[in-house]
């Protein structure tokens, strides 16, 4: 057996994000300012589109991530929807009981995380006879460097796409929308013009201002809704203000070397690299679970958060990060009750369960014990880090057991090679049972 099998760590496993970065960063720039062209490719609806090709729901509304009870009435929160869903006014964040009552005959489905990273990895292996530079932005958007067809016609890069489009399509079944510009940010935005099944080219600054400088500036990632609150302020509310008015607001509101750089990336002047082998750590790592059916059993609960802590400890290793301060929320049943937070400390730097459950568990089960003796049951669980440093530092007042060390290196090596259940703690098997948004949590 490769040794190399046991060391990898599944970095995907049971994280249910958008995307891995939300701008441009410095680092993640070209030096020079030599000319590129980038292509972003967006899988439409995919958690939608999947199942509709699984299960031949072909023109059907579909809404994934609720269900319904046995007598038929909607649970769950709208992760996203078909576009025959999207028509009728079904939206991403819908409660799925909000969303029967607009359409009856809406069809749910629970989230199915492993089936669409086995096709994302087929998707994946496609993009990379197209371009020997692909970088995977999320499950469902690649970024592609196609600067070898720089010199090429507008209709060659066409039919560059097409042809690429196709082949997804007749491999997977699958239909995509596809953005062409000479920056990253300008790709990314250009494969959202024509959705569905999209192409477009930014090739030229007419291009950019017929179709790109008329988006609202919140459109660009990094720009989220508070940094465009302030920028409206400024009378920044187009990207096309944004070339107008040059870097100096940016900088005002947010510092000289930021705001430089979000004016670039509004701009379309951004250098980016497409980032083919970059580890995307992320600034915190967490997991957050709510329970389809609520609970009063404090047994369970622990249960869940024992769950909770062995998911982050897991990925923490992965990253090869450690945490000392960290922070766990117990959510209450009532709407009143948005329930408990508290933050707690382990002894030192640590990604081993066993010294985040000790500094854990007491805090959180006094919680649980008191709201369950109040008649408040438990929605569902939290919990977070909120400093983390890199493993080969060393600490003078704390060091982990060599014992528990190599009892948690054994069992990542046998759980990367056979499955992720393979060794984990009894206590696991102590949860909430029912259905949730997603298949491999219930």
């Amino acid at each position: 057996m490769d040794p190399e099998l046991y060391n990898q760590y599944d970095l995907e496993q049971d994280v249910h994000r958008i995307t891995l970065y939300s701008t441009v960063a410095k680092e993640h720039q070209h030096i020079s300012g030599k000319k590129r062209l980038y292509l972003h490719l967006d899988m439409n609806c995919f958690y939608a589109q999947v199942e509709q090709r699984a299960y031949n729901l072909y023109g059907l509304p579909l809404a994934m991530g609720g269900w319904r009870k046995p007598n038929g009435v909607a649970r769950g929160i709208v992760a996203t929807a078909s576009y025959e869903a999207r028509a009728l006014g079904i939206k991403t964040a819908m409660s799925a009981f909000e969303a029967s009552q607009i359409c009856p005959y809406l069809v749910f489905m629970q989230i199915d995380y492993d089936k669409y990273k086995g096709l994302s990895r087929q998707l994946k292996s496609i993009l990379d006879t197209y371009s020997p530079d692909v970088e995977k932005y999320s499950m469902d958007e690649y970024f592609m460097d196609i600067t070898f067809l720089l010199g090429n016609s507008r209709r060659q890069l066409e039919a560059f796409a097409h042809k690429m489009k196709n082949d997804i399509f007749r491999q997977l079944g699958l239909v995509c929308s596809v953005g062409i510009a000479t920056s990253k940010t300008y790709s990314k935005l250009a494969s959202d013009l024509k959705k569905p099944k999209g192409l477009s080219l930014i090739l030229t600054p007419d291009d950019a201002a017929q179709y790109i400088y008329p988006l609202p500036m919140d459109e660009v990632w990094g720009i989220g809704r508070r940094r465009y609150e302030h920028l409206k302020r400024y009378g920044l509310l187009t990207i096309a203000d944004a070339h107008k008015q040059g870097p100096a607001p940016f900088k005002k509101l947010f510092g000289e070397m930021q705001g430089q750089l979000f004016w670039e990336t509004v701009t379309g002047r951004d250098r980016a690299k497409v980032l083919t082998n970059e580890v995307h750590i992320p600034d915190e790592v967490s997991y957050m679970h709510t329970f389809s059916d609520w609970t009063d059993e404090p047994t369970l609960v622990r249960g869940e958060i024992v769950k909770a802590v062995r998911k982050v400890c897991y990925r923490m290793r992965g990253y090869k990060r450690k945490a000392r301060r960290w922070s766990c929320h117990i959510r209450y049943q009532e709407a009143h009750w948005e329930g408990v937070s508290f933050a707690f400390t382990t002894p030192g730097f640590t990604n081993l369960d066993d010294y985040v459950l000790t500094a854990c568990l007491p805090n959180a089960m006094e919680i649980v014990n008191s709201a369950v003796r109040k008649g408040i049951k438990i929605r569902g669980i939290g919990l977070h880090t909120i400093e983390m440093q890199q493993t080969e530092q060393l600490e003078i007042f704390f060091t982990e057991e060599q014992r528990i060390q190599h009892l948690y290196r054994a069992a990542d090596c046998l759980n990367n090679c056979y499955g992720p259940d393979t060794v984990a703690k009894a206590a696991i098997h102590e949860s909430v049972k029912g259905n949730t948004h997603f298949v491999n949590r219930s």
